[in-house]
């Protein structure tokens, strides 16, 4: 079963609450946390396409750091600037055609999240990269939220993913996780920090931040195309002895004329 310790959405995640949440002060430094984790990593991803699927921000605003040729958002909630509107599981884009894709929060608000990664897959190129942002089911944003203090203008996500719940639905789609990188606005107070830094005081913290970036590549194994390999050939082996043999009867032969005087 997944890691689901939050609860489920008594309010939609529409228009009217996605507003709320990115006009308060909390809001506002997560998002903007958010961006920049984004714009360390999606320099990286090169291409022609960068996709966001979800509703989260206003217009391509996360997308404002990647380096590829088109950008475009796929919202779940109207008037938020994205360029269409769809349901994440059903993904009008066509096969192999996008080359990194950001999940933000969108796993979370929704009811099937392998479907919506099964579609990820689907779509990404053969180097394709994803980025999923989400909240840390044991952080403290999602312990107030189970103890009735939620922050009110938040809405809250139908269930909380954990990092080890998205490695496993990940490696059966045969992707890789690369960096896992953990911040927060609020406890633990600390700077943001990926799994594999060196260890320190604050990393015995980390794993309660509030918010995490899982970082995946596609991997995919490369095909070559072999040709059939020709059998050795096998040589008669009564054959190559009589054959050697007559051989040798000549070259002695030829040496023992050579070698017998004249009389």
């Amino acid at each position: 079963m997944p890691l689901s310790l939050g609860r489920r959405s008594s309010r939609p995640f529409n228009r009217y609450t996605l507003s709320i949440w990115l006009r308060s002060a909390r809001g506002k430094r997560q998002l903007d946390l958010e961006q920049k984790e984004l714009e360390r990593v999606l320099p990286e991803v090169f291409g022609r396409h960068m996709l966001q699927i979800g509703s989260w921000g206003r217009g391509d605003e996360l997308l404002q750091s990647t380096e590829t040729l088109h950008r475009a958002v796929i919202g779940t909630v109207a008037d938020f600037g994205a360029q269409a509107l769809a349901a994440p599981e059903e993904l009008p884009i066509a096969t192999k055609s996008v080359d990194g894709v950001v999940l933000p929060h969108t796993l979370e608000f929704t009811h099937a999240p392998h479907n919506v990664l099964r579609e990820v897959a689907r779509v990404l190129t053969d180097r394709g990269r994803l980025f999923v942002i989400g909240f840390n089911p044991l952080g403290g944003w999602v312990m107030r939220q189970r103890l009735g203090f939620g922050y009110r203008a938040f809405p809250p996500p139908s269930s909380y993913y954990g990092i080890g719940r998205l490695r496993d639905w990940l490696e059966l789609l045969d992707f890789e996780v690369t960096e896992v990188r953990r911040f927060g606005v609020g406890f633990p107070w600390l700077a943001s920090q990926s799994q594999n830094q060196a260890w320190s005081l604050g990393s015995l913290l980390a794993p309660l931040a509030e918010s995490y970036l899982l970082v995946a590549r596609k991997r995919v194994l490369p095909v070559n195309f072999v040709g059939r390999a020709q059998r050795a050939q096998v040589k008669p082996l009564i054959g190559a002895v009589g054959a050697g043999t007559a051989a040798n009867s000549a070259a002695n032969s030829s040496v023992n004329s050579v070698e017998t005087p004249s009389q």
